[in-house]
Formats: structure tokens, C-alpha cells, sequence
């Protein structure tokens, strides 16, 4: 990999996976997206990683709802933003896309594989639901995959690459740098990549750090020179992963999409406040934290250009 000579800390901010009824802390409407984006980014985040919900928490795809987002992020801070296509199991591939062909944004993410995509453990955890949507859909994804199939990925790549958009690679397993570097011989990839190793997600590659170390061995080996790694673990393995990332030279990601505590028995009261969390762990390694532009000039971004109406392009 190409060691990390400063830090980029992505901060997911609230995901399609963790729901209402898990935490008061979590942000949902438009507005509260985009307040903790820009806290995230004050307190050290160079990229904030996006997914959009209704008031009630339910996510959309809606891209009105990314654009308000968006608006309030670009108008208050120069923040990477990274769009998701991942969206959830539920949305077709017009829907998970429909955001990011929308606003054409600096950064996007991209899942290396279908695969199962299991957080039906949640409902055996809460105890008192806020909302009738929210049961049936994590216990739904036990028996729905999410789909992304190699021409999918293929589309996003091509489709979202022509208007200069480049990629997060998301990789859930082993197998999916290997897809990955399919797609990197047939130039629709191209270096540098920034590869985000998910660890902990039950249907991928577990929360061992052995397996971290594993997968930046093969990552090396198909990749050399021409690829940055962070890497992040779901849940309570939150710090620690990052931690071990930054510590084999790589970079960080963060946020309530991926935990919502800030220590064991804790909820974590802001993306904000995991934010500064490992920050503090990255500078006492020695490594200083990336500006937004800092990361785009390692991921070789093109910055976002506003319009009168906010819209990216």
C-alpha cells in the first residue's frame, strides 16, 4: 500500500443499517445529517461518507433529500463528501444510484460483491420500538441478500466514471479484492485506489485482526504501490480496527453508521465525538491528520464545484 504520510479520517455519519430505536444519538432528518457531517469535519474528519433517511429514520434514495443534505455540508465546510451506492438490501440499483448520478460527487462508494448482509440481530436487542418499519426491516435482511453483481458494478463504474466521480471500494471479504483487481485490469478501476476493508458484518469477513493484516498481505500483492487502505470494523471493534489500521500505515474511518458507542456500555453522543476519539489515537502515533484537500490531492479527486442551486458537478 502507499503508506499514509497524513491520516484520512472518513466519518460515516448514519448509515441504512443502526435505527431509531437503537439510539436517541443517531441523525436522521436532512438537516441533522448534515449538522454532524459538519461537526465530524471540525473535529478532524476529512471525508463524511453519506446515506440519506426520512424524519422517521427510514432510509431513501430520494435525491432531494441528498441534495439538502449536501447544501448544508458544502455551505459550511470544504469536506470530501463520499456518496453511498450501496444504499440498503431493499433498493433496486436504479434506486442505490439514483443520488450519486444526481450530484456527480468527488467520491462514491462501491461494494465489491454481492453477499449476505445481516443485521436481523438487532431486534433482539431493543427492547421498545419508536417505529412500525423498523422490525420488519432488519429482521428482512436474514433472507435478503444485497445484490451487486459484476455487471452492476461494472455500470456504477462506467456510469459514475465518466462524469469524474472515483471510488471507495468497499471490500467485505477476501474475494472482493480479487474482483476488484478484475475490474483494474480491464482499466475501468483505476489507480490510486482507495480500498475500505469492512470487517465484522455478519455474512463477511470477521473482526479478527488477523484478517486485517490478511487482507492488506493480498491487497499488496494484487495491488503494489497503487492503492491506500482503510480500514473499519462494525460494532464494538469500532477503535480497535481503526487503530490497526492507522498503525500498519493506513487510514481511518469512523461514525454512527458503523457504531454507536464511544466505549464499552456508552453510547456515543456524535459522530464528532468518535471523531475526536481517534484522532487523539492517530496523532499520539505520531501521524498527523489530513486536511479535505490533503486527501484529495492523495485519492486524486476533483473538487466539487458549486452551483447557484448547491448542486455538485
Amino acid at each position: 500500500m502507499r503508506a499514509a504520510e497524513k491520516v484520512i479520517i472518513t466519518t460515516a455519519i448514519t448509515g441504512s443499517v443502526n435505527i431509531p430505536s437503537q439510539s436517541p444519538y443517531l441523525p436522521l432528518s436532512a438537516e441533522q445529517v448534515a449538522d454532524a457531517a459538519v461537526g465530524a469535519v471540525e473535529a478532524g474528519s476529512a471525508v463524511v461518507h453519506l446515506h440519506a433517511r426520512e424524519p422517521d429514520g427510514r432510509p431513501t434514495f430520494a435525491p432531494e433529500v441528498f441534495q439538502r443534505i449536501i447544501d448544508g455540508i458544502t455551505a459550511r465546510t470544504d469536506a470530501v463528501v463520499n456518496i453511498t451506492t450501496g444504499g440498503a438490501s431493499s433498493m433496486t440499483m436504479e434506486q442505490r444510484l439514483a443520488a450519486a448520478l444526481h450530484l456527480k460527487p468527488e467520491l462514491a462508494s462501491l461494494n465489491m460483491g454481492s453477499m449476505n448482509f445481516v443485521y436481523s440481530g438487532i431486534a433482539d436487542k431493543v427492547t421498545e420500538w419508536k417505529h412500525d418499519w423498523e422490525k420488519p426491516y432488519v429482521l428482512n435482511t436474514y433472507s435478503r441478500p444485497f445484490v451487486n453483481t459484476f455487471d452492476k458494478i461494472e455500470h456504477t463504474l462506467r456510469t459514475l466514471g465518466e462524469s469524474g466521480t472515483r471510488f471507495e471500494y468497499e471490500c467485505y471479504d477476501i474475494g472482493h479484492l480479487y474482483s476488484l483487481a478484475h475490474f483494474v485490469e480491464r482499466g475501468l478501476a483505476k489507480p490510486p485506489l482507495l480500498i475500505q476493508g469492512v470487517f465484522g458484518v455478519l455474512g463477511g469477513i470477521g473482526a479478527d485482526h488477523a484478517n486485517l493484516e490478511h487482507m492488506v498481505r493480498i491487497a499488496d500483492k494484487l495491488f503494489g504501490e497503487d492503492y491506500f487502505f482503510s480500514a473499519f470494523a462494525a460494532g464494538r471493534d469500532q477503535m480497535r480496527f481503526a487503530t490497526h489500521s492507522a498503525w500498519l500505515g493506513g487510514h481511518v474511518r469512523v461514525g454512527l453508521e458503523d457504531s454507536l458507542w464511544i466505549g464499552k456500555g456508552r453510547l456515543a453522543q456524535s459522530n464528532a465525538q468518535q471523531v475526536r476519539k481517534i484522532r487523539a489515537v492517530v496523532e499520539d502515533l505520531g501521524k498527523p491528520i489530513a486536511t479535505p484537500d490533503d486527501a484529495r490531492a492523495m485519492l486524486a479527486l476533483r473538487a466539487i464545484e458549486k452551483t447557484k442551486e448547491g448542486k455538485a458537478s
